[in-house]
């Protein structure tokens, strides 16, 4: 990159800054969303949750569907491509 194409790009440094920030909180909270060790302890707080009477049966099973579909999800879905 030359000097020229340096100082006009120069403005755009902070929106450059800010898209790759943003790029790594969504790799970060993806990873986390289909973490399988994750969905487990979340699976088994709700567990917990059914055992003290906190939630009802419905409540729980549709929130176990919705783990076991993030589980199953991540589990067949293809690792993340880092360059596009």
């Amino acid at each position: 990159m030359g000097l020229f194409t340096g100082l006009l790009l120069l403005p755009l440094a902070p929106v450059r800054g800010v898209a790759w920030v943003a790029e790594k909180v969504n790799d970060v909270a993806d990873r986390e969303l289909h973490d399988p060790g994750v969905i487990r302890a979340q699976l088994a707080a709700l567990n917990q949750e059914l055992e003290d009477g906190n939630v009802s049966l419905e409540e729980f099973e549709r929130e176990e569907e919705e783990l076991l579909d993030r589980l199953h999800a991540g589990r067949v879905r293809p690792a993340p491509n880092h360059r596009r």
